[in-house]
């Protein structure tokens, strides 16, 4: 959520942003007050405190003088004094957790660039990278070629586990790896930390990094535990420093995160549910950094520049949208997505579908985690904290299928997944 301390100080800017988002403002005002009498009451509890003191010296002193009937008095004043600091201190608790409530509710203060717009089909293309392939024969989608090719097994997958589920099987196995891999080494080059992450969160850590009221359809909740899957490693990764203090040395902090992600897709009926588009769960190699706030925006040109780098290398042609304020997230201040070219998609005649999405959420998350970083002159700021995605598995592996396809009914391997093949540089039929 937003500092407190950024309302306080220029509330402007926040309606302003909540206003671009398209929401009424007001909620502005609302945390305002919950805030303004939050404060009073905790004032007045200081005061009686205060006062408590005072009348305790003052029945000490009538004891000491052995006045009794005074003392008496004093003290019968004391039990009203600690009734009032109770009560006030109730109703301060009451106007902090109202405060807090809608404060969750505003979304990040959004970047100038963030384009206008109702839903996704107003997000802005900023760039195409690669030519799109041409074939001069009848193509086929992933799911044939994934069933021809004994990549994948829907049916069994369904009637085991239920609708967007897979089995991957030989060769699409190895592509699952190959990817991981290859999106982990050339991380792991440019300096990021490996981390493989907790599958399952309990729901203070979660809290931290998403809203659940905006994730109830996608998270899947642990029966009779206080526990989640996670629906990416972005959730443990920024829980990571929960509650800490880092030194400016420390920082920038970036870290390869590398886990399976587990996501109902209630939100998501009628699209997808065929194929291993839009599946409950697959792997996922993500970049998150902790940062200098002056140091975010540099930060988000170098990770939303890693992820295209890993699909030029995998020679996957891709365009990069700029999310508009009707389709940004809560957390997010600013995000960039890759979409993927798939020819097999709308009816063969291709399509772009989105395969990453890098995020810049400021201070947002730090916030509600309280990570700070102790800067050299003594002072503590909240942390920025960036997601990305590096990799997926399932829809790159989708990409490759459609885009790589021969008229033989093989599919090429990029070449630069080759050593992580194990030699294999097409896939055919099996004998």
């Amino acid at each position: 959520m937003l500092d407190i301390k950024l309302i306080r100080e220029n509330p402007a800017s926040v309606k302003a942003s909540e206003k671009k988002r398209g929401r009424d403002p007001v909620i502005v005002d609302q945390v305002l007050e919950s805030d303004e009498r939050w404060k009073k009451e905790l004032k007045a509890v200081e005061e009686l405190k205060h006062k408590r003191n005072v009348v305790s010296e003052e029945i000490n002193q009538a004891k000491k003088q052995k006045k009794e009937k005074e003392a008496v008095k004093k003290i019968a004043e004391m039990r009203e004094v600690a009734e009032s600091i109770k009560e006030r201190e109730n109703n301060a608790n009451q106007f902090l957790v109202q405060r807090n409530e809608a404060l969750k509710k505003i979304g990040n203060v959004l970047d100038k660039s963030v384009p206008a717009g109702k839903d996704e089909n107003d997000n802005k293309e900023v760039k195409k990278w690669g030519k799109k392939p041409v074939f001069n024969f009848p193509i086929k989608d992933h799911i044939e070629l994934g069933l021809e090719l004994d990549l994948i097994d829907l049916e069994t997958a369904a009637q085991n586990s239920g609708a967007r589920f897979y089995y991957l099987k030989n060769e699409a196995v190895l592509l699952s790896q190959a990817l991981q891999r290859f999106a982990m080494d050339r991380l792991n080059k440019k300096g990021y930390t490996l981390i493989q992450t907790p599958y399952m969160l309990n729901r203070a850590a979660l809290e931290g990094g998403v809203n659940l009221s905006e994730f109830e359809e996608t998270l899947y909740k642990i029966e009779n535990e206080d526990l989640y899957l996670i629906a990416t490693s972005e959730h443990p990764l920024v829980a990571l420093k929960k509650g800490q203090v880092l030194d400016e040395k420390e920082l920038p902090l970036k870290i390869c995160g590398v886990s399976a992600c587990f996501r109902k897709e209630l939100g998501a009926h009628g699209r997808d549910t065929k194929g291993i588009f839009r599946v409950h769960q697959f792997h996922k190699v993500e970049q998150i950094i902790y940062c200098d706030p002056e140091d975010s925006a540099a930060l988000f040109k170098e990770m939303q520049s890693n992820s295209e780098e890993l699909f030029q290398e995998l020679e996957i042609p891709f365009r990069v949208v700029a999310i508009c304020t009707g389709d940004i997230g809560n957390k997010q201040a600013l995000q960039y997505d890759i979409e993927a070219w798939f020819p097999g998609q709308n009816e063969k005649k291709g399509t772009y579908r989105e395969v990453t999405s890098c995020s810049n959420c400021t201070s947002y998350q730090a916030v509600t985690l309280n990570t700070k970083v102790m800067r050299k002159d003594g002072t503590k700021e909240y942390v920025h904290i960036l997601n990305n995605t590096a990799l997926t598995d399932t829809r790159p592996i989708i990409a490759i299928l459609e885009n790589f396809q021969t008229k033989e009914g093989t599919v090429k391997i990029p070449k630069v997944l080759w050593p992580y093949m194990g030699g294999i540089k097409e896939i055919k039929r099996k004998k």
